[in-house]
């Protein structure tokens, strides 16, 4: 399902240099297939773009509720693309330390992209912490399309889960800088979707998120009863 293509890739950004930015990250197939047949065809895209962006804790379930989304999009014939936080950091973002600055600066850098996509028709589905509401907000301001979604789960919770064993290191003192525990997460004050993942299963969340895709337009009705 997915392709990994290198940063000296050769055809495609000699072809058109608004996508060189994206070679070196993981793609789907279906959106650089799209790409290349209206680069041939000279056809623009009537899909609209928009970023859908999952906040919350480690632990929470951003990247299990991504995941489930992942599926539901490709059923329902989306043009998307994936970009999960960790993945960034060491694709895009390889050096930064957990700073507040190079936080920020990875927050930015994973917007950038997602903007890209979205002028070119293309959904952005992002899992990243990115626990400081002013960047947030900043991007909010410079993506037009900005769905922001608030995966919440008590800290006690993702404590308990602990699936990497990160909480168990920070707590002991051996992470500084760690979100949640060494380090602030400023909840957002007006999410455009909550999901709550000690309440709900995760296809209840990823209900949520189709549901509100669908009532914006940025998914059809009969694309979801499909």
């Amino acid at each position: 399902m997915l392709a990994t293509y290198p940063l000296q890739n050769p055809g495609y950004h000699d072809r058109d240099p608004r996508i060189s930015i994206l070679l070196g990250l993981t793609l789907t197939r279906g959106w650089v297939s799209s790409i290349i047949l209206r680069l041939v065809s000279g056809a623009e895209s009537v899909r609209k773009g928009v970023t859908i962006w999952l906040t919350g804790l480690s632990g929470a379930g951003k990247s299990t509720i991504a995941n489930e989304l992942e599926k539901r999009l490709e059923i329902l014939g989306a043009e998307f693309e994936m970009l999960d936080g960790d993945v960034i950091r060491t694709n895009l973002s390889q050096g930064l330390t957990f700073s507040r600055k190079d936080r920020d600066i990875n927050v930015r850098r994973i917007g950038f992209v997602c903007e890209l996509l979205n002028r070119h028709g293309v959904m952005a589905v992002t899992s990243a912490i990115s626990p400081y509401r002013e960047v947030r907000e900043e991007l909010k301001e410079r993506i037009k399309d900005f769905v922001e979604v608030f995966v919440y789960c008590p800290i006690e919770e993702c404590i308990r889960r602990d699936v990497k064993g990160l909480y168990k290191r920070a707590l002991a003192g051996e992470i500084p800088n760690f979100t949640g525990i060494s380090d602030p997460y400023e909840e957002p004050t007006n999410p455009d979707i909550l999901v709550e993942t000690m309440k709900e299963s995760v296809e209840e969340s990823v209900d949520k998120i189709i549901r509100h895709l669908q009532a914006k337009g940025y998914l059809t009705q009969t694309a979801v009863e499909e």
